[in-house]
């Protein structure tokens, strides 16, 4: 059961509706690095298409009715949008759910430092990476610092051509005799992604840069003057002082913009696309739906990488209380019914509804065979694709989607012309994986994961393909309107 190439199967109107999504999508990608600017993004394209902050409703007392659109956000890092159907809520909604989190390193609460005349900053890496694959690579520094009195800097250094950047380096060839017998997962250790900062003394008071003032006196104020000459910068450029990195969060990501890749442009490459890419084509999906059946979601949410933990991660509570809220606020045609308790309405509501858990799949890649079962792998330009469970060994940690849901997603899709493909995360006992799936299948929800094929996945530039990008765009979009399991 080979999956067709689908490529071959657009018209003019279709590859150029491919080329506008990929274009804005490589946008995306390049100017939303975080999880903050991912929802700072999605709410002013929100904004744009005529939603309107939950929040603001829940305080007028005016009743969402059907065809509204709403967003809530929460920390600024996770983030949902709907549009109110026609159906009560209790019939179910139907759910796009994609993380906004991916592999980095984070600075540690404490990281400056100098040795040897280098400025230094400590980091933490973040999800699973390949720690050798961040060393010598172009750098940029992006998150929030907030200082005591509430003021918040937001640091974005290393993404514009006037900015200077910042690398993790590596030892020489020349000396790397013992570096080279290691084991991949140790060649680099984690203590040692520490990204260079600088390395530019600051004079001394006297006006010297050695440290000596008049008549041989050692000037005691000289020591640590790279770190020093950092410090001076930050403060005169950002207003940070060395403490204010005890209240920031600032990632390192690397740096540089997304790009077509291939002669025949037929790919993306660029950062942060798990999940990123499944994130965009679903908030895409919803802001151009019109008015749907049932009400239609997209979750974007954070921590994926670290296990959908804390508090804007899915395991969260920060969803059901959403539900509960539109709930209480959605017109009475929609809402509670006059013969059950809110409780249980909104019980049925949550069990009744079917999702797509929209993150990436591994990409079949020709020069590593070995680790993928060839009938049951995600090729890319095959479409968007299915994976009926995750998980790792035995199936552990997976939501296994059942058949009458994959049965009807079949007859949707193929009803609907887009292209997709079926896979599994790689060889049995090969690895594995896992999403926020279970998470939402915890409340008896019908739930599968889709997603794009990825080539190099969790590595600093990650590879999709753009046909694939806009088969998920338009998946979503026949989802959120068709889905139906009655």
């Amino acid at each position: 059961m080979e999956r067709k190439n689908v490529w071959a199967s657009y018209n003019a109107k279709q590859l150029k509706e491919l080329e506008v999504l990929c274009d804005e999508y490589k946008d995306f990608i390049s100017e939303a690095k975080t999880e903050r600017l991912c929802v700072d993004r999605a709410i002013k394209d929100a904004k744009k298409a005529g939603f309107k902050d939950l929040n603001a409703s829940i305080k007028s007392g005016k009743a969402l009715k059907p065809g509204d659109k709403f967003y809530a956000q929460h920390m600024g890092k996770t983030l949902i949008l709907g549009v109110v159907g026609k159906e009560p809520l209790a019939n179910g909604t139907n759910i796009l759910g994609a993380h906004i989190d991916s592999p980095r390193m984070d600075l540690k609460q404490n990281p400056l430092y100098e040795s040897n005349d280098l400025a230094y900053l400590d980091t933490h890496y973040y999800g699973g990476i390949k720690k050798y694959q961040w060393v010598t690579v172009p750098l940029a520094l992006y998150g929030v610092v907030v200082k005591k009195d509430g003021t918040i800097i937001n640091v974005a250094i290393g993404d514009d051509p006037k900015d200077p950047v910042f690398c993790v380096t590596d030892l020489l060839i020349h000396l790397a005799a013992n570096q080279m017998t290691k084991k991949a997962s140790v060649v680099v250790e984690g203590e040692a992604l520490d990204v260079l900062f600088g390395g530019r003394p600051a004079k001394d008071k006297y006006g010297n840069k050695d440290g000596k003032g008049k008549g041989g006196k050692k000037d005691e104020d000289a020591k640590e003057t790279v770190k020093s000459n950092v410090l001076n910068i930050l403060k005169e450029k950002y207003d940070i002082e060395e403490e204010d990195f005890l209240s920031a969060e600032i990632e390192v990501v690397p740096a540089g913009r997304a790009r077509d890749l291939g002669i025949d442009r037929s790919m993306v490459i660029g950062y942060g696309q798990d999940d990123r890419v499944c994130a965009f084509t679903s908030y895409k999906a919803i802001l151009d739906i019109a008015q749907p059946k049932k009400t239609a979601l997209c979750i974007l949410t954070d921590k994926e990488e670290i296990g959908s933990v804390g508090a804007t991660g899915a395991e969260s509570k920060f969803f059901e209380d959403t539900m509960a809220e539109l709930l209480a606020i959605v017109d009475s045609k929609v809402g509670v019914s006059k013969n059950e308790s809110f409780d249980l309405t909104l019980r049925r509501a949550l069990r009744n509804s079917c999702v797509l858990s929209s993150d990436v799949s591994a990409g079949y890649d020709p020069c590593y065979k070995g680790a993928f079962e060839e009938k049951n792998a995600a090729y890319l330009g095959r479409g968007i694709c299915f994976n009926k469970y995750t998980g790792s060994r035995g199936k552990s940690g997976s939501n296994d989607a059942n058949a009458e849901y994959v049965g009807k997603i079949r007859k949707i899709l193929d009803e609907g012309k887009v292209g997709f493909q079926t896979a599994e995360l790689g060889k049995v006992d090969e690895g594995g994986g896992g999403t926020i799936a279970y998470i939402l299948a915890n409340y008896g929800m019908n739930v599968i994961d889709s997603g794009v094929a990825v080539l190099s996945m969790h590595s600093p530039w990650e590879i999709a393909s753009k046909a694939d990008i806009y088969e998920a765009y338009r998946c979503y979009k026949v989802f959120l309107d068709k889905m139906d399991m009655r």
